[in-house]
Parts: C-alpha cells; sequence; structure tokens
C-alpha cells in the first residue's frame, strides 16, 4: 500500500522525533550517570570526636552510604575488589546513615548485608548522620583513607560513575598510596546519593 506525500511527511516526521527523543533521553542518562555528587572538604586529620577508631599499623579507610541508594550497590562491590587486592594493609569502616525517626532496620538493607560479608570490613549504623557530618561526608559512597598517623591520604569515590563497576581513578590511587606509599592524586569525584536527603 502506497502512502499519501502528506502521510509519507507525517511518518518521517514522526520518525524524527521519535529518534531524537530517545537521542535527548540518552544523554541526559549519560549526564546523571557521569556527574558527580556534591563534596565538601574531608578533616586533614582524624577527627578526634569520631566513635571510629584508626586501625594500629595501617590504614583506615570510611566509607559513608546512605543505605537505599542504588548507585552505592556499585561502591560496595568496589570495595569488595579494593579490599581483595589489598589484604592485610587496610582496615574499613562502613557507615549506614539512618537519620532520626527512623528505626535500625531502615538502615539495615541488603547493602548492609554485602559490605559486612567483606573480610576487614566493619560497618555500623551512623545515627542521625553525626559521622557523615564529622567526616564533611555529603554524598553517598564518599571513601577516605587515613594513614596510621590520622593523616588524610585520600577523598573521594571509588565507582568511574553514578552506578558503574570497572577501573576508577579512586581505587588506582588508594592501591598506589598503600602499596607504593605515594599517587599522583589525592581526589576523585564521588558518585551517589545525597546523604541529606533520607
Amino acid at each position: 500500500m502506497k502512502l499519501s506525500r502528506g502521510s509519507a511527511i507525517l511518518v518521517a516526521t514522526c520518525g524524527v522525533l521519535w529518534l531524537l527523543s530517545v537521542g535527548a533521553g540518552m544523554a541526559g542518562l549519560w549526564i546523571h550517570a557521569n556527574s558527580p555528587g556534591i563534596a565538601e572538604p574531608a578533616p586533614r586529620a582524624w577527627p578526634a570526636g569520631s566513635v571510629l577508631r584508626l586501625a594500629p599499623g595501617r590504614a583506615t579507610l570510611v566509607m559513608l552510604v546512605h543505605p537505599h541508594c542504588p548507585c552505592t550497590r556499585a561502591s560496595i562491590r568496589e570495595l569488595d575488589r579494593l579490599m581483595a587486592r589489598t589484604r592485610g594493609l587496610l582496615a574499613a569502616h562502613v557507615l549506614f546513615l539512618k537519620p532520626d525517626g527512623f528505626d535500625d532496620d531502615w538502615a539495615r538493607t541488603d547493602l548492609w548485608s554485602s559490605a559486612a560479608a567483606i573480610p576487614d570490613v566493619d560497618v555500623a549504623i551512623d545515627s542521625q548522620g553525626s559521622e557523615s557530618a564529622r567526616f564533611g561526608a555529603v554524598t553517598s559512597g564518599l571513601t577516605l583513607l587515613y594513614g596510621p598517623s590520622g593523616r588524610l591520604l585520600f577523598e573521594g569515590g571509588i565507582t568511574p560513575a553514578r552506578g558503574h563497576e570497572g577501573d576508577s581513578p579512586g581505587v588506582d590511587a588508594i592501591v598506589s598510596l598503600l602499596r607504593e606509599g605515594t599517587s599522583g592524586r589525592s581526589q576523585a569525584p564521588v558518585f551517589g546519593c545525597s546523604l541529606r536527603d533520607p
């Protein structure tokens, strides 16, 4: 069946509009995936008021997470790989936000179980975000590395993009700091949900 000229123009126009819509949607997703969260400076030295303790004789990593952030799944999986690559060089704390008015079960999601299963990782609840505030964390997945003396060595994320796994500047920097004592970078973008929005 042959389309009339007007019908052919209408079909072509609809096709072009559909392609433009798909392209705009894909561009929006790409921009969202590659837009880091808000970052505030972390304390340059281990905060004296923290309930956490530095690991004696080795580096201490602190990751602050929102228990309902889908992007943080990738951060927990990357932490698992990082801990395997640096076995014995690092102790880690993963703190799960629990805002005022929520019970502990709200914070104990499957992310909690995944983090708790990683060797040398201690998981705990961050009641009312007090530790997040102390460490200057505003985006889920923020990872901080402190040396045995309590000096900040690295701050940022350990995923390459929002919700994505794979090679990342953050993991490379931490591994280099732990194995070689130096790294070309001390910061990386962090990709995740806001820790200020329950």
